[in-house]
């Protein structure tokens, strides 16, 4: 990798108090002696990924799990090193925090330079959040989101999950007028989805899900809100105000380079794909899965197409020295027909109403 090039870095903590019913991500229970075990670890790997890629960082994101359990000074220690191997060059350092915890130092952690939080509120709804299996009540989150602005903290991401069972057009405004109050510079809203492997998959037919109308319905209506109190859809599932984009997260979107750090942790660098397995001792013994290659044209524009910017012919022609080839900018051209993509002489992007299949429309257009 070259040195002129910042990356991106990503670090897994996979610690949670409890599962929730939903949730594929990797995590475990853990305690202290495991939190500074696992902090050791994660110092470790800082370490040997300077060496290896002798690059600098510009954006560091703290995921999990919840990083916010293993405390403020444990996650201070992590972002210090990162800085002093990577360069400090770190224009945005975020860290996930769960609304349930107590007595979280959020003034240590925005004096040690971390200058954004992501809060997984989900709903402002009790009720909801009793079925998400979430720790929290409205309120928690509230005075949650308090502490984090009154620590100095202005830029604040909070988590929306739409389309839940029992989810009504007036639930889901109470929700987001939750987040217009608490004045969230930035909001991340997910269909809810049934994965393998979780609590709610075993329970698949007893939950009463909304059908795939009724889900595009509840996405229409909050992308709907959110014009109402001016947040820009940015990504399909993301929304900001100006200039409150997740400049980490837009690095997986313009298919540019980041390192993952943890169990479960995915790379992109140099062309290549790879990552952690999902167990804690194969990360603590290094041992990385190949992903393939990664970087060409389709990827760039599958992940593109995510961004409501799409693919303009200037990063195209920056990343591969050459105009967008016709035969993409044609097949979107015919679908703009619909109503489900927008095409200039050097752009083309995807429509609020084409989010809702990007799948299929990003498909043909690469097909």
């Amino acid at each position: 990798m070259s040195a002129m090039k910042k990356t991106g870095v990503y670090i897994h903590i996979p610690f949670c108090a409890k599962k929730c019913p939903y949730c594929d991500f990797y995590s475990r229970t853990g305690n202290e002696q495991m939190y500074d075990d696992y902090t050791d670890e994660i110092l470790k790997k800082i370490a040997f990924w300077s060496e290896k890629l002798h690059c600098s960082a510009d954006t560091l994101y703290f995921g999990g799990g919840t990083p916010s359990l293993i405390g403020a000074e444990r996650l201070n220690r992590m972002a210090a090193a990162v800085r002093e191997v990577f360069g400090n060059h770190l224009e945005e350092i975020t860290a996930e925090v769960n609304p349930a915890g107590r007595g979280f130092d959020f003034s240590a952690l925005r004096k040690s330079g971390f200058n954004r939080i992501s809060v997984g509120l989900q709903s402002a709804n009790d009720d909801e959040l009793s079925f998400l299996g979430r720790l929290h009540t409205s309120a928690q989150a509230a005075d949650c989101i308090h502490l984090a602005r009154a620590a100095g903290f202005d830029n604040i991401s909070l988590d929306l999950m739409i389309a839940l069972p029992g989810q009504t057009k007036d639930s889901l405004r109470r929700s987001v007028e939750f987040c217009v109050r608490h004045d969230a510079k930035h909001i991340s809203a997910y269909i809810l989805k049934i994965e393998p492997g979780t609590v709610f998959y075993k329970n698949k037919d007893r939950l009463n899900l909304p059908d795939d109308d009724e889900a595009a319905d509840r996405y229409e209506y909050l992308c709907g809100l959110m014009r109402e109190y001016g947040y820009e859809h940015y990504e399909i599932s993301n929304f900001c105000k100006s200039g409150y984009e997740s400049r980490h997260n837009l690095k997986y979107w313009h298919d540019e380079e980041y390192i993952g750090i943890g169990p479960s942790a995915h790379s992109f660098i140099d062309g290549r794909r790879f990552y952690y397995p999902k167990k804690i001792t194969d990360f603590i013994e290094n041992r990385i899965t190949d992903d393939g290659d990664g970087g060409n044209v389709e990827e760039f524009i599958m992940l593109g197409l995510r961004l409501s910017e799409g693919i303009t012919n200037e990063r195209f022609k920056a990343r591969f020295d050459t105009d967008i080839p016709k035969k993409y900018m044609a097949k979107a051209k015919m679908l703009e027909g619909f109503g489900l993509t927008k095409v200039s002489d050097s752009a083309f992007s995807v429509t609020e109403k084409g989010f809702m299949v990007s799948n299929v429309i990003i498909s043909e257009i690469l097909n």
